[in-house]
């Protein structure tokens, strides 16, 4: 009920779901803008959840006619939208505790606020755990999105928590709108680290060095076996899938049915090593005008010294 890229946006939802009403009550009934503040995070948590699951959806349809390339960018743009979600959530911590620093009005029943405050967390670094998991496994730029937006929550929560135990110790309330405030800080830059990810997505940007290598170190394994060279390497990345092309240099007496062998065989040694690839390859025939031939024997040289 839980595997997958849709069972973990389930348990993520119910979970989420169940933090907001417990937040929300606890938060009304302490009088803790604090606890209200985090709250409407998991509201915003609860939005997030959505959007991946739409997202996850969407980007597991096939390409058809009027989307060849697939789906996958729906992805980078769900990560997009729950960035923008984070930074409203810094925002919301922010402005509570502006607003509680200039409040009167003390808190009551901290020890209710502290002890739901401490399950909060407990769930919430469980449940990030799983889906950073899931994410790594799936692939899934949305996922990992969410469970960044989950683990955010375990900072907030964590800075109410000493707060309140802090409010409890000292009765100093401004403690508690302090630490939030830092805590904010650090949820905008975790929403900004996301934002620039996902565009690199949007954008086409290549994919990481090290993938880069080993895509490489795969061509080069087969020169001397019909390959003499490649150029115009090109690859980028829609949400999970890759994608890569490039043009291959073989020997121009070879056989249409020996080119194409060769070109499935290298694809092959290709999705081994990075999983979700697509691979287009453009054959080029060798023009025979290298001083020094690459491929030995070279049976188009022979032919042509033999003329």
């Amino acid at each position: 009920m839980f595997t997958g890229k849709s069972g973990a946006a389930r348990l993520s939802a119910l979970v989420v779901i169940s933090l907001i009403a417990l937040k929300t009550v606890v938060g009304i009934v302490t009088g803790s803008l604090s606890i209200i503040a985090q709250a409407i995070d998991s509201f915003l948590d609860l939005f997030a959840v959505g959007i991946t699951f739409l997202a996850v959806h969407v980007a597991a349809k096939p390409a058809d006619s009027e989307h060849p390339f697939g789906h996958g960018k729906a992805e980078n743009v769900a990560a997009i939208v729950q960035a923008i979600l984070i930074f409203l959530a810094g925002g919301t911590i922010i402005y509570s505790a502006i607003v509680r620093a200039g409040a009167a009005d003390p808190l009551e029943m901290t020890e209710t606020g502290i002890a739901v405050m401490a399950f909060s967390i407990i769930a919430s670094i469980l449940l990030s755990h799983y889906l950073r998991k899931v994410a790594r496994q799936e692939d899934s730029v949305a996922l990992e999105a969410n469970a960044h937006n989950i683990a955010v929550d375990v900072y907030s929560a964590g800075a109410v928590f000493v707060g309140l135990i802090m409010v409890r110790i000292t009765g100093q309330d401004i403690i508690d709108d302090i630490l939030a405030g830092l805590v904010a800080l650090l949820i905008l830059k975790v929403g900004f680290d996301i934002l620039r990810k996902s565009f690199k997505g949007l954008i086409d940007v290549k994919l990481p060095e090290d993938e880069e290598k080993s895509i490489e170190q795969a061509i080069t394994e087969h020169f001397g076996n019909q390959v003499i060279e490649y150029h115009k390497l090109r690859t980028r990345k829609a949400g999970s899938q890759r994608y890569i092309d490039l043009h291959l240099v073989m020997p121009k007496h070879i056989s249409l049915e020996e080119a194409h062998l060769m070109c499935d065989h290298l694809e092959k040694d290709m999705k081994q090593r990075l999983l979700r690839t697509d691979i287009t390859i453009h054959v080029e025939p060798c023009d025979g005008k290298c001083e020094a031939c690459p491929l030995l024997p070279c049976r188009g040289r022979k032919e042509k010294r033999k003329a």
